[in-house]
């Protein structure tokens, strides 16, 4: 009772601490939540929230928020932000909001954790499996993580679909898989693409659950879990038709993510390309980059069945890098996943160069797009080649990450080789 009692202290501190630094630096630097909107690392077409607030403008005076081609996101978020205050005129309902759904999503993460799923699933368990941080510990990283506040300060939408994709995990580790596949449905309402983290989600949540309905069959579950993901998300969507009274926003919303209408710089790898892409070759090339980014998820899950949990962090760094208009909330959610495994940490490989490459892009990346857009003394080649450089930080992150989960399923599948040296041939 007196751990449980110190523990719940501990995390009201930790969140209180969190809430009032993001309000601090809301209040006493009035200018930073407008430059972080407006950098491209932060926001993109899809996400901005000075385009919500557009879109937000129009609804709000019965005109549709689709007329102005401004608007992409999703219809729901209109009527969620038109009962708040003008966030122009009266902001601190805006600051309090992201404020509340960072903590909603750092305690979703904390739950992550505290299942232990990371280390021991049902089909395995890792001989490190001690080696872990409290909840409290994963949650702390998460909301003092600089790219979590950026994010939290530039106000984009994906903050939702953070919130939405987390509490989806949180709820199938709690044995919770009808309210999980609700939440991915949501979350795949909002951002689209993770609709795509419904294989290894499904599987996540049948195993969680199995214990306590040992007559589940995986077919069905994984019928019942697609129907209820497939119903959600056409209640959704037609609650959106009833709102906005047509359907323009099914093109506007989710039809320039696939078809990358805008080619706003971004820190992605598809708009550069896009850019200097013949029309001719567009669609090809389009359907190209589409099939690499879904050909991640059917190979992974399968591979490694075994760790659900370790598949859908997999997936989340590979949207962050792959997808058609990542931000660094996407980074922050995978780097919110990553201390989850503190137990394969020792085995990962590249940790001074991952780190190096993020740093060296982070502190580049604004210089690089100054020195294009404002200075004028560089070109679209400048920002392009930072970008790339903090995919690369990203992608060896990701790879280095899955050698460590197969490394340490090798080690507990022959103890024998356990700290010997593994060469390629």
């Amino acid at each position: 009772m007196t751990n449980g009692k110190a523990h719940l202290q501990s995390q009201v501190g930790l969140y209180a601490v969190a809430a009032a630094l993001r309000l601090s630096l809301f209040v006493f630097f009035p200018s930073l939540p407008g430059l972080l909107a407006d950098r491209v690392e932060v926001s993109t077409p899809v996400n901005s929230f000075k385009r919500f607030l557009e879109g937000l403008y129009l609804y709000n005076h019965n005109v549709s928020a689709y007329d102005g081609g401004v608007y992409h996101q999703a219809p729901l978020l209109l009527p969620l932000f038109s009962v708040l205050p003008d966030p122009q005129a009266w902001p601190v309902f805006t600051y309090l909001l992201y404020i509340g759904i960072d903590l909603l999503s750092a305690h979703a993460l904390s739950r992550i954790s505290d299942s232990g799923e990371a280390a021991s699933s049902r089909l395995y368990t890792s001989g490190r499996k001690d080696r872990r941080w409290s909840g409290l510990i994963v949650a702390a990283l998460f909301l003092f993580n600089p790219y979590t506040i950026a994010t939290c300060l530039g106000r984009p939408t994906s903050v939702f679909t953070t919130c939405a994709i987390l509490h989806a995990i949180a709820e199938a580790v709690d044995a919770k898989p009808m309210t999980a596949f609700i939440l991915l449905s949501f979350a795949a309402y909002l951002s689209m693409y993770p609709i795509l983290l419904l294989p290894p989600l499904l599987l996540l949540a049948y195993d969680r659950q199995l214990p306590f309905n040992r007559d589940s069959k995986l077919p069905v579950f994984a019928a019942t879990g697609v129907g209820i993901v497939v119903g959600c998300i056409t209640l959704l969507l037609m609650i959106s038709y009833l709102l906005t009274g047509s359907w323009e926003f099914l093109w506007s919303t989710y039809g320039i993510q696939l078809t990358l209408n805008d080619l706003a710089p971004n820190a992605g790898l598809w708009w550069y390309f896009f850019i200097e892409m013949f029309d001719s070759f567009r669609s090809f090339f389009l359907a190209v980059f589409w099939l690499h980014l879904a050909s991640y998820v059917g190979g992974l899950t399968i591979r490694i069945r075994t760790q659900p949990l370790t598949v859908i962090t997999l997936l989340l760094g590979l949207f962050g890098i792959f997808k058609p208009y990542p931000s660094i909330a996407d980074t922050s959610i995978f780097f919110g996943l990553i201390p989850l495994f503190r137990h394969l940490f020792p085995l990962m490989r590249y940790n001074f160069v991952i780190a190096a490459a993020m740093l060296y892009g982070s502190f580049l990346g604004p210089t690089f797009y100054h020195l294009w857009i404002y200075a004028g003394s560089g070109n679209a080649n400048f920002f392009y080649a930072i970008t790339l450089v903090w995919s690369l930080g990203q992608s060896l992150l990701v790879s280095d990450l899955t050698f460590a989960a197969l490394r340490d399923e090798w080690e507990v599948e022959r103890p024998e080789m356990v700290g010997k040296e593994i060469k390629q041939i």
